[in-house]
């Protein structure tokens, strides 16, 4: 396919527009078309609902999975991106059909209702529903066995679920509401202070980072088609657009990593592992936080603080089989070379660490951007660089993409193979280790920053701390 992003603009809009003509089986019309009004107006008008999977402001900007997304097209068709986020889905769905946005992209599944009433773009996520209680609580096996009242976000998904879910089960006791939205109702569910709610498989893997008690009483669906929305009442043209985008990054392998960066890491949930991470960043982590932070450098120390409880569980003595010792878990040869005179005190633990990690970096090619950097850096942390240059040498021979973390993990496993790690420079390594080791880090990380940055929690154990 045509690598879009290297073409002068107004030869890409053109072929966009031949493009969309093609699809739509149809002459130039008299007056613009959807897609040529956004080309002429140069603006795209894009609504979702704020969240942590769709868009909110972070520290370095705007952020979520759907504004990149969405970002991306604007991108894609050279003109620029306005996000217009709603507190509520029914006035999300209000502005696309009353014109105000031209698309809807809320991360929700299209229910069949809304495939009736606007034009849908192409899917390109599928998310199961489940009902979630706290642990500890009786499991519910179905709707006949809730006791209490069941709530969800008015004119989601979930709610129109129940609505369905409700003719088979007259007695189900359920209702919506507009003062919270799910990340609140599942937090409540997981502080006992509301019985269940309903949640996407996406949102409840996320949500679990933080709130490990959340347990799955069942699916209310099987698979729900996660698209994004246009309004009825215009012709097909942006649509089109949209499909060619979403397999231009299909085809580049551009939305795997993607979605890799929001939910790869997430999906996997240990309940014991969780559990105990949270009660360490609470108990034990307020003793090096500090050093965390004075040692960080570039980098982001609530990461550095991550790596540590991946590598040692914040034990200062920790030691390894291998000989690797200290918060850190430097070998010899690196302490020596970073001149860290005692690998077991925590403070020039930390430092080497920081310093090694930074070194890391730095020898990942600068093509490769971050967060892939920083993900691959990681994996040489455990395996070394050698091993990282291997898995990626085989990601290319195998017509994968060596610059993206989400390609070059999947080749990982196989330097545990002989037929593959024959042929690398390096040979055997652990490569299935380096994978898990990398996504556990970036869930302990998720866990920090939502902890650090949300509830206030670390903050207030520093406070507490004798």
């Amino acid at each position: 396919m045509t690598n879009w992003t290297s073409l002068p603009k107004c030869f890409h809009r053109a072929m966009l527009l031949s493009f969309t003509l093609l699809v739509c089986g149809c002459q130039p019309p008299s007056a613009p078309n959807a897609l040529q009004n956004v080309i002429d107006k140069e603006v795209l008008k894009v609504g979702t609902i704020y969240g942590r999977t769709t868009f909110y402001h972070g520290n370095t900007g705007p952020q979520g999975f759907e504004y990149e997304l969405a970002d991306g097209f604007a991108d894609y068709l050279g003109v620029e991106l306005q996000v217009y986020p709603y507190y509520s889905y029914h006035a999300l769905m209000q502005g696309l059909q009353q014109g105000r946005i031209d698309i809807a992209a809320a991360g929700d599944t299209i229910t069949a209702l809304q495939a009736n009433s606007y034009q849908a773009g192409p899917v390109y996520q599928q998310v199961s529903h489940k009902l979630v209680f706290q642990q500890g609580r009786e499991r519910p096996r179905s709707p006949a066995d809730l006791n209490e009242p069941l709530v969800v976000v008015k004119g989601s998904s979930n709610a129109q679920l129940l609505a369905a879910l409700n003719e088979q089960y007259p007695a189900l006791n359920w209702r919506t509401t507009e003062n919270q939205d799910i990340w609140e109702l599942t937090a409540d569910v997981a502080e006992g202070r509301l019985a269940y709610t309903l949640v996407d498989s996406n949102t409840l893997a996320l949500q679990r980072r933080q709130y490990p008690q959340l347990s799955i009483g069942f699916s209310v669906d099987t698979l729900g088609n996660v698209a994004w929305l246009l309004n009825q009442n215009q012709d097909a043209s942006l649509r089109a657009a949209v499909v060619e985008y979403f397999g231009y990054l299909h085809e580049a392998g551009l939305f795997p990593a993607m979605e890799d960066k929001y939910f790869g890491h997430v999906r996997h949930f240990n309940y014991v592992d969780t559990r105990a991470f949270i009660t360490a960043s609470k108990m034990v982590l307020p003793q090096f936080a500090d050093l965390f932070k004075q040692f960080a450098g570039e980098q982001d120390w609530r990461l550095l603080a991550a790596i540590s409880y991946q590598e040692s569980h914040w034990q200062p003595d920790a030691t390894s089989y291998t000989g690797v010792r200290g918060l850190m878990m430097l070998t010899q040869d690196t302490a020596s070379d970073l001149n860290i005179a005692s690998r077991l005190k925590p403070e020039s633990s930390i430092r080497g660490g920081a310093k090694y990690l930074d070194s890391l970096i730095k020898r990942i090619p600068n093509r490769i951007k971050h967060p892939d950097r920083i993900w691959m850096a990681l994996a040489a942390y455990n395996i070394g660089m050698g091993h990282l240059e291997d898995a990626r040498v085989l990601t290319e021979l195998q017509g994968g993409n060596p610059d993206l973390w989400v390609e070059v993990k999947r080749r990982l496993p196989l330097l545990e193979q002989k037929k593959f790690y024959k042929t690398t420079r390096f040979g055997f390594a652990r490569g299935t280790e380096a994978k898990a080791y990398v996504e556990n880090i970036r869930r302990y990380y998720d866990t920090l920053v939502y902890l650090d940055e949300k509830t206030g929690l670390l903050e207030a154990s520093v406070a507490e701390t004798p």
